[in-house]
């Protein structure tokens, strides 16, 4: 009875030693009496108990691994600590057991040499501004050599650029001497502008004022000529009345009473206006034209 019970125990311990189950994800290398034998994929799998022995247990998920931060001298002699994250992951479980004997640590160092290899050729602006072509240079030299560890080194991130304190200091100093050059620029360009508007605003006035004048002048003058033409033919007009008239009969008549008027009325205002009396050389012809006018009247009446 106690050997049968002692047999069904060892046939419970060899099935369970002979099951095995795989989360997703994972991958199980199996050796057998020392020997690689198999991969166990996601799932149960069935091995032989106390010949086949799980020897590497392998996740396939992609892994982020924070690489340690280190001191690189840039193409200028500068030192800048650098500190960065790398995305790994196993894509041959067997190369990733067998391969290195630690493949997370060799892509470790890995990245560092490299890392220090690429800042080393460039200046220290360069690496701040040339992030993504370190990130993609220390990719591309990982991913070539861990294909012989069966992982595959999926991206690269730097994390930190810390120069000293010193250049720090100096780079601060010269951003701030930049921004204030450009202050300064910017003030200067918009007092130039001010002085070009003021300049076109006194042009265009100067302009406009020059057509108000000359507008101004060109009505004055068409106002003028206008009137004078106007005045020239009212003139012309009452020349043509009075020539008519002159023409109708007694017209000359009347022409000679109106000078006869005149006539005297010019020798009585002279008269008028002083102490001096002047008279006409030959007061016969006065006679005659006052007769004349005499006439005349006694001829209209």
């Amino acid at each position: 009875m106690e050997i049968a019970f002692l047999i069904l125990v060892a046939a419970v311990v060899f099935v369970i030693k002979a099951l095995k189950v795989v989360p997703q994800q994972n991958a199980w290398v199996v050796e057998r009496l020392g020997k690689f034998h198999a991969v166990l994929l996601p799932g149960l799998n069935i091995v032989i108990p106390f010949i086949d022995r799980v020897a590497y247990k392998h996740m396939l998920k992609e892994v982020p691994m924070d690489v340690p931060s280190q001191i690189c001298i840039t193409k200028d002699n500068t030192q800048l600590q650098v500190d960065g994250i790398l995305y790994y992951q196993v894509t041959d479980p067997k190369l990733a057991s067998y391969g290195t004997s630690d493949f997370v640590f060799a892509i470790t160092q890995l990245a560092q040499t490299t890392l220090r290899s690429v800042i080393g050729k460039m200046e220290l602006d360069k690496t701040f501004e040339e992030r993504d072509d370190i990130n993609r240079a220390v990719v591309s030299a990982l991913d070539e050599a861990a294909l012989s560890w069966g992982v595959k080194v999926l991206r690269y991130e730097i994390k930190d650029l810390t120069p000293p304190k010193e250049i720090l200091h100096a780079m601060q100093a010269q951003i701030t001497a930049e921004r204030e050059k450009r202050a300064v620029i910017a003030t200067s360009e918009g007092k130039q502008q001010e002085q070009i508007n003021l300049a076109n605003g006194a042009r265009q006035a100067a302009i406009a004022k020059s057509e108000g004048e000359k507008q101004a002048f060109i009505n004055r003058a068409q106002g003028e000529a206008e009137a004078i033409r106007t005045v020239a033919d009212g003139n012309a007009q009452a020349i043509r009345i009075v020539a008519a008239a002159i023409e109708a009969p007694g017209g000359m008549n009347a022409v000679n009473l109106k000078v006869a008027e005149k006539y005297v009325e010019a020798f009585a205002h002279v008269a008028k206006e002083g102490n001096t009396l002047i008279l006409p050389g030959n007061l016969a012809d006065m006679g005659g034209l006052v007769a004349t006018a005499m006439s005349i009247v006694k001829a209209q009446k």
